[in-house]
């Protein structure tokens, strides 16, 4: 099998494992991963390769005049991060096909390129793509952002945005750091990247009530953002980490996965020997928490192998205003999207007290 120059190959069965809450979350029809994933017996180039088969897979359906479906096989290609020229061909391929599959819709997907200071002091830039829908300048509406975690491309959430006219609001869809067409590095002080976002809509929206729907690692940062920009109003998120993640050794050791590990390197570009000293100063402590004055919605994957039950167990404690739910099931609980799509939804709705709430 070939492999490309200059990277290591993924382990096969973390990545069967770990992309399933992600094709289904994307709708992905379960007999089509099925037959794609049993074709695949390594991670190297052309048939029988991750990329290479999930590519073929996309192809067939843009040849179908599936667009969205071929999309969402173009992401899975990529998928966890672009480590080489074959994920970087199929990412380039999932944002071509999703603006192809936009433009036929009712409903325009905007496309927004974000830039701020890279924070070397020589004056450069780095940027970032959010895709909008619901924006105006005549009538700014309250705004939702959405966003995924480490693995995460926007063009997996981007759907959702053809809902902005009937929710009443104003969407973006974006992504973390270092994933996707997100050209800053992962940091800290990652959240930034909201601030930068709600000034650059903020004559089309009315980001001074700003809600995110932000997964996993995005939520971490949401969190952290809302600690510092007011205008962010409520976040809701599911199998954010927030303390013990960073902060223990034997959990992270012991369980958390090495895809996550590898990918937490490539995005922030610490080498995985040193990740989990250099990730200790980020957890969101006690005195932080209580501080944060907004409703935060959490959903709890009971059977999380990612993050500790110590996290969710200090939400409890320290957040004023916290909503719940639970799932039997393990991280990003892929058994049970639908039930989690239709919480968030209703738990942002349910934030915004508007006239939209009826409609939901």
């Amino acid at each position: 099998m070939g492999r490309e120059a200059g990277r290591t190959a993924h382990d096969i069965e973390e990545l069967k494992q770990f992309v399933v809450v992600h094709s289904r979350t994307q709708r992905l029809p379960p007999d089509l991963c099925e037959e794609v994933l049993a074709r695949i017996g390594h991670d190297g180039e052309g048939p029988g390769s991750w990329t290479g088969e999930w590519a073929a897979a996309a192809r067939e359906l843009a040849a179908r005049d599936l667009l969205l479906e071929a999309c969402q096989c173009w992401n899975t290609a990529r998928f966890p991060y672009v480590d080489g020229p074959s994920r970087a061909q199929a990412q380039a391929a999932c944002s071509e096909t999703f603006t192809r599959w936009s433009g036929s819709q009712e409903t325009p997907v905007e496309r927004i390129e974000i830039s701020v200071p890279d924070g070397d002091g020589d004056g450069g830039t780095r940027s970032f793509v959010a895709l909008a829908s619901g924006l105006s300048a005549a009538l700014p509406r309250p705004l939702l952002v959405v966003t995924g975690g480490i693995v995460s491309v926007k063009e997996q959430w981007a759907p959702a945005l053809l809902l902005a006219d009937q929710l009443g609001l104003a969407m973006v869809a974006t992504e973390m750091p270092g994933v996707g067409e997100n050209r800053l590095v992962y940091g800290k002080d990652g959240w930034r990247m909201f601030s930068a976002l709600l000034d650059t809509l903020a004559d089309r929206a009315d980001v001074s009530r700003t809600y995110a729907s932000a997964m996993s690692f995005s939520g971490h940062m949401a969190l952290r953002g809302a600690l510092h920009d007011p205008r962010i109003r409520g976040v809701v998120t599911a199998g954010a980490p927030v303390s013990g993640f960073f902060t223990d050794r034997d959990w992270y050791d012991r369980s958390v996965p090495r895809i996550t590990k590898d990918t937490l390197s490539h995005l922030t570009g610490i080498p995985r020997p040193e990740l989990f000293d250099a990730l200790r100063d980020w957890e969101l402590r006690p005195g932080e928490l209580s501080a944060l004055t907004i409703p935060v919605g959490y959903v709890v994957s009971l059977r999380d192998e990612i993050i500790p039950a110590s996290d969710p167990q200090t939400l409890k404690r320290y957040v004023p205003d916290l909503t719940f739910t639970e799932h039997d099931d393990v991280h990003g609980s892929p058994a049970h999207v639908e039930e989690t799509r239709t919480w968030t939804v209703q738990t942002v709705l349910q934030m915004l007290r508007t006239a939209a709430s009826p409609r939901a």
